[in-house]
């Protein structure tokens, strides 16, 4: 688990946008089915939270972007 400040998640949450842009294109529509929470806690795309974990470990100086 990870803890993130507030710049930290801001600075994770632009890795991950300029990914999905550089990966799918700017349809909004599709990133919000593909982050969408379903019952048993998982994204609707499983990918996506990958996605999302490599840019917290970026952000943490973990692996680079």
């Amino acid at each position: 688990m990870y803890e993130l400040s507030e710049r930290e998640a801001f600075r994770a949450m632009s890795l991950f946008l300029d990914h999905y842009y550089g990966e799918a294109g700017d349809d909004l529509m599709t990133l919000m089915a593909d982050i969408s929470i379903e019952a048993d806690g998982g994204t609707l795309d499983p990918a996506a939270w990958e996605d999302w974990m490599d840019c917290v470990r970026a952000v943490k100086g973990e692996v680079t972007p």
